[in-house]
Formats: structure tokens, sequence, C-alpha cells
């Protein structure tokens, strides 16, 4: 395995860490910055509509620059955006600190696929994909956790300044790592026209809804897995966060698995891995019934989500094409927010209608149920030779 891609997972481990870790400190945070915990969660919804804008216009703008340069100056940001985190005197300046930060989001994801991809033979680019998205994977598992724990004991403003810290040895280790930044990608530019054009080609957008209908099943879950396993399967609060670690194992062995699969066979692995998720779901449903049952399929929608993230990303970068590729890979985790800003709401809808939890992961099923017949519909129409998307159809 290249270092220049523990390099990159490097990067996505910071990033995930900035984006997560978060949710641990509402209250530390609402308390620091003298407002309620509720206002303090607009906080994590004001990083998510930065990734969702930030990924399009980052890459477009960067668009013509060597991807190197690029990467590096995103980790400057990085940097730049979690010490103002650290700093803010106030929710208006962490709002607009936590936003600059997202900026730096989807375009890192969307170009580190790219140059993951160019470090690997062709039968291995998914793979690569997955090995970035392992520190995003292991973000959640150790980053998320430690950051906590640092931030309830030393303040929540220290976790920010370690979160910066980890962005500047990102920075050096991927100047020493990556690869130097050769012709720059203007060579094979044909215009940010012609690349927001290519968003609109139907095997892209078919890929992009994808994206969205299975992270909202995802989130739709997720976002009240605590009141889930409390309320519904019954455990105490003291569980969560062990359990919780059993979904992060599982996010790290599903993503590596699911890129491994896509290597050989990228258009079954989408159907397969969309179609496992959503039985996720349902079993989950049964699983409350049962604590020892509920922890396992908590572990197991860990796995089944983030299966389909390499899988999905590579399907989206193969119907791009030139330098467009870059800004369809950005969009394509901009999507994966959207799916989770959705998928969050519509399983408040759910229980705000007075469902129980039990039938909170069934509601959250049709959605990667509708991905999985827009992936049928895919295959059968988008399908295109293994080598003219680098990896296998």
């Amino acid at each position: 395995m290249p270092f220049a891609l523990v390099a990159l997972a490097l990067g996505a481990f910071g990033i995930g860490l900035t984006e997560f870790v978060i949710m641990g400190l509402l209250v530390e945070v609402a308390d620091g910055l003298s407002i309620s915990v509720t206002t303090a969660g607009t906080l994590i919804s004001g990083y998510a509509l930065g990734v969702v804008v930030g990924a399009p216009v980052i890459t477009i703008f960067t668009r013509t620059w060597p991807q190197k340069r690029t990467l590096l100056l995103l980790m400057a940001i990085f940097v730049v955006g979690n010490a103002a985190c650290a700093l803010a005197p106030s929710y208006e300046t962490m709002m607009a600190a936590r936003i600059l930060t997202a900026l730096t989001h989807g375009t890192f994801f969307g170009v580190g696929s790219i140059v993951a991809q160019r470090l690997v033979p062709k039968d291995r680019q998914a793979s690569a994909i997955a090995i970035v998205f392992t520190g995003l994977t292991l973000a959640n598992v150790l980053g998320v956790p430690f950051g906590t724990f640092l931030g309830q004991m030393a303040g929540w403003r220290t976790t920010f300044w370690a979160v910066s810290a980890i962005g500047i040895l990102a920075g050096l280790v991927m100047l020493a790592a990556l690869p130097g930044d050769g012709p720059t990608r203007e060579a094979e530019d044909n215009g940010w026209r012609n690349d927001l054009a290519m968003l609109t080609r139907g095997p892209v957008l078919r890929g992009l809804a994808m994206t969205v209908f299975g992270y909202a099943g995802v989130f739709a879950v997720f976002t009240y897995i605590a009141p889930y396993l409390t309320a519904g399967a019954g455990f105490p609060p003291s569980a969560v966060a062990p359990i919780l670690l059993g979904f992060g194992a599982g996010l790290v062995l599903g993503n590596l698995v699911g890129g491994r699969l896509a290597d050989h066979k990228l258009g079954p692995t989408i159907v397969g891995t969309l179609a496992v998720l959503a039985l996720v779901l349902v079993a989950m449903a049964v699983a409350v019934q049962s604590q020892v049952a509920a922890a396992l399929a908590t572990a197991l929608l860990g796995a089944a989500s983030f299966a389909t993230v390499a899988p999905l990303q590579a399907w989206v970068m193969a119907r791009a094409d030139g330098a467009g590729q870059a800004l369809a890979a950005s969009v394509n985790i901009a999507a994966f927010n959207l799916g989770n800003a959705i998928g969050a709401w519509a399983g408040g809808l759910v229980i705000a209608a007075g469902f129980s939890y039990a039938a909170l992961p069934l509601a959250a099923a049709l959605f990667p149920l509708a991905a999985l017949g827009i992936g049928l519909v895919t295959i059968r129409r988008d399908a295109v030779p293994a080598a003219a998307v680098g990896v296998p159809s």
C-alpha cells in the first residue's frame, strides 16, 4: 500500500474528527458560549451546509490547480478553521469558523479520491478510495471518544486545538508523501461550465441520488440511536458509548470490505450493499426487543452503512470524465451530507408523529430501498466497459 494513501487517510481522520466530535461536546460548547444546547446543535447543521455549498464551489475554484497543492491548501484552511473554533468568543464567530472548516470537506475527499486512484493499479482503485475513507471511520471509533474525553477534562477549546494540531501533522505528512504536482489539471480541463453540465448527465445524477437516499436511511436511525438503545431496547445511558464503539468498528470493517468487493464487481456491489443496508434496518426493528440483538444490529448498521461509501464514490467518478471527475467526486461527498440532513429530518418526523423507536428503522429502510431501485435501473442503463471506468462494472 503506498504511504501516500496513509497520508490522505490521516487528513481524512482530522476532517472526520472535526465534523463529529462536537456531537459529544454540545453541552460544554453551549455552556462556554452561553447558548442553549439546541442552539449549539445548529453548529452541526451549519457544518453540513458548509460541506454542501463548499464542495462544488471550492472544487470549481481550484479545478486548474495541481492536486497536491489543492490538498495542502485545504489542510491549511482546515487548521485555521479549527484554531478559530478554539478561539471563538461567541456563537456567531463559532458558526463562521465551523462553516470555514466545512468548506474543505467535500473537495478534500473528492480530490483525495482521484489522487488515491492514481496511486494504485486499476483493479484496486475502489480499495484505494476505501483506505482514504478509513481515516473518516477511525475518527468515529478512536478520535471522537478521545476528543470528547479531552474536551470534558480540559475544556472543549482544547479539543479544537488538538484537531488543529492533527491538521498540521496531516499537512506535513502529505507534503512529504504525496507525489509531486506534475502538470496542472488545466491540460484536461474543458471549462467549469462543462464540468457543471457533466453533473446533469443521467448516469451521474442517478449515482448522486443513490448516495442521498442510501445515507438518508442511515441517519434517520443513527441520529436517534441513543434513544433507540435506551428508550427502545432498555439500555442504561452508560451503555450507549460502548455500543457505539461496536458501531465504529463496523464502519471500519464495512468500509474496507465494500471497497474490496467493488474492485471486482462495482455494479453488483452497489446493489448488494444497498440491499444489505435495507435488511439491517428492517432487522433493527425486530432487534430492539432484545438488548443483545439491538447491540449487534447497531454494529451491523455501521458495517452496512459504510460498505456503500467507496462503491458509490467510485461509481459517480466513473461516470464523469477529465477535470469534471473531481467535481463529481466532491459533489457526491456533499450528497452524503445532504442525505444525513434529510434522514435526520425524516426520523424526527416519524418520532414526532408518535411512532415508537422500533418503527423508526422500518421507516428508514424505505430510503435505501429507493436507492436500490435507482441502482437496479442504473446498472441496466448506465453500465460501461470496465476499461472505461477504471474498475470492473
